[in-house]
């Protein structure tokens, strides 16, 4: 199931920088006739550039970097609009490849410029797009308030055409919390506005998400009104990105209308559109969805391809991200390694050169002390005739020996103060290397080993029983497998838990639901959300804040 949510990103630039009427083959004659001037040249084929982003990503991020090479053979590398066009059309086309940290940083680096230069309306463009990245990461928190940025600027400079694509991807962020409301009453504003300004492919974008609304409603008539609606205008614009979302929404539609074979027609449509523009999440979509629905009509083979050809491509992300995560997980060890190795020394000589100040301070202060008294003292014993004068002396004598004890206490203070900071020491070093080894190991791994130890050790947690202390305690082994260090990450960050409550947290990282979580603990699932209650109550998590999402920072 596909909601669209590129809008902004296929529509911003052509109407901020380049005529829609520039063909392409009339494009390509500019660029390549070396006696126009550099500058009309190299609009040219930021121009081309951008045609190719949506549906032949890898092709844009070609020309973009041709284009740059001839940005700078012509001395205009200080023009930073240009520069930040490039950095847009980057971003486009690397999030239509499903590389959103690619397409974070060139269109962070993009916003960044434009705000620089004063250029709002492509700054709108930009916060509009990263916004849309939010949302695909579910942080829909993030995603709104770029949206929102977004979409005042749009509205302070009139730019209808982008203010419906602000609402329609706002109603995208409703459609994700299920909040369908308010999902359709945005996609309704945003079609008003594309309908306004004649953007077709904005229309038929609009149409495909109504119609996935409407399917999530089970107003199955409606939604099969609004997809064809959709697929009509993709077809006649050749919008393959628009044309991929309705061939998954109706795939999704006729496997819950039991069509099996329609679902499989547009299932089989879906992914040969995704292997014309590279879009491989979307062919993971469309295998998984094949399988579901042989397997339903009692297929199994075909449904065991399908499946197979899903994994290799689940497969293919998993080792990609986790090779990733790996050169970042060392980079960072590293890091931190040596961060914590100059914090440890620093700490350590501060509190060295501290103890021995205050040692120093103690012994003056001791010896200072004692003349005075043992001056006084003697002053005052030729006068000692009395009952009266033996009193005050053995008083006197007492406070000496008690400013001692006192002073020699503190020193013994200090020294144990030193002894525990420096076996802390020990001990962090001691974690650190163990963490490397840890590190290491992971390195020598194959991915394919890694994800089955990792599979399995979930697994595991996931059919495990909490009903004793023996099953907690053989769960905490499994955990710490699959999330090291977790429990004491814990119990710095909330120390304060009871060990009922580190259970409950350690099963929310596991992203279980209530009942998941009752039927392991022996107990019901309205106790497991008292509990979470108590829990967002004890830790003063606000009612913005999600504990599933601090669990998941720790």
């Amino acid at each position: 199931m596909k909601r669209i949510r590129f809008l902004c990103l296929l529509l911003s630039i052509p109407f901020t920088i380049f005529s829609q009427n520039e063909q392409l083959d009339s494009l390509w004659s500019v660029y390549n006739n070396k006696s126009q001037a550099d500058t009309i040249r190299l609009r040219a084929l930021y121009t081309i550039a951008w045609s190719f982003s949506g549906n032949n990503p890898d092709t844009a991020i070609i020309l973009v970097e041709q284009a740059e090479n001839l940005l700078n053979s012509i001395q205009e590398n200080k023009n930073k609009k240009r520069i930040a066009q490039s950095c847009f059309i980057m971003g486009v086309s690397y999030f239509n490849k499903a590389n959103h940290l690619k397409a974070f940083k060139f269109l962070l680096k993009a916003s960044k410029i434009f705000e620089e230069i004063n250029d709002k309306q492509n700054a709108g463009n930009c916060y509009a797009s990263i916004g849309i990245l939010y949302l695909e990461q579910f942080d829909f928190n993030k995603a709104l308030e770029y949206l929102l940025k977004a979409l005042k600027i749009k509205t302070e400079i009139g730019d209808k055409a982008n203010m419906g694509v602000c609402y329609s991807n706002i109603g995208n962020v409703y459609i994700e919390q299920k909040n369908y409301t308010k999902a359709l009453e945005y996609s309704f504003k945003a079609l008003q506005l594309f309908e306004e300004t004649d953007y077709i492919n904005g229309i038929g974008d609009c149409y495909s998400n109504i119609g996935f609304i409407n399917m999530e409603q089970k107003n199955y008539a409606k939604a099969l009104e609004y997809n064809l609606k959709s697929l009509k205008i993709s077809k006649e614009t050749n919008n393959k990105q628009g044309m991929r979302g309705v061939f998954a929404n109706m795939a999704s539609l006729y496997n819950r209308l039991n069509n099996y074979k329609l679902s499989v027609q547009y299932s089989d449509s879906e992914l040969i559109v995704c292997k014309e523009i590279g879009a491989i999440e979307g062919e993971r979509e469309a295998y998984q969805n094949l399988a579901d629905v042989y397997v339903k009509i009692g297929n199994y083979k075909d449904a065991y391809e399908n499946y197979k050809k899903n994994k290799i491509l689940s497969d293919s992300i998993f080792n990609k991200e986790n090779g990733r995560q790996l050169n970042d997980l060392k980079t960072n060890f590293e890091v931190e390694k040596k961060e914590n190795e100059l914090k440890a020394k620093a700490d350590l000589e501060r509190i060295i050169i501290e103890s021995q100040n205050k040692r120093k301070q103690l012994i003056y202060a001791s010896i200072i002390l004692i003349i005075i008294v043992i001056a006084f003292f003697l002053l005052n014993r030729q006068k000692l005739k009395s009952k009266k004068d033996k009193i005050i002396f053995n008083q006197q004598e007492a406070l000496l020996h008690a400013e001692k004890q006192k002073t020699e206490e503190e020193l013994l203070n200090a020294q144990k103060l030193l002894i525990n900071y420096t076996e802390s020491l020990i001990e962090k070093n001691k974690a650190i290397e163990e963490y490397k080894s840890e590190n290491e190991k992971l390195k020598g791994l194959k991915s394919a080993e890694i994800y089955k130890e990792k599979i399995d050790t979930l697994s595991d947690l996931n059919s495990a029983t909490i009903l004793t202390n023996e099953d907690w305690e053989k769960f905490k082994g499994l955990f710490e497998q699959a999330h090291k260090g977790f429990f004491i990450r814990l119990k710095d960050k909330l120390p304060n838990l009871t060990n009922a409550e580190i259970r409950v947290m350690s099963l929310i990282k596991l992203r279980l639901n209530n009942k998941q979580m009752g039927n392991m603990l022996g107990i019901s699932p309205d106790t497991i959300t008292t509990t979470k209650y108590r829990l967002r109550k004890k830790i003063n998590l606000t009612d913005n804040q999600d504990i599933d999402r601090l669990v998941d920072s720790i």
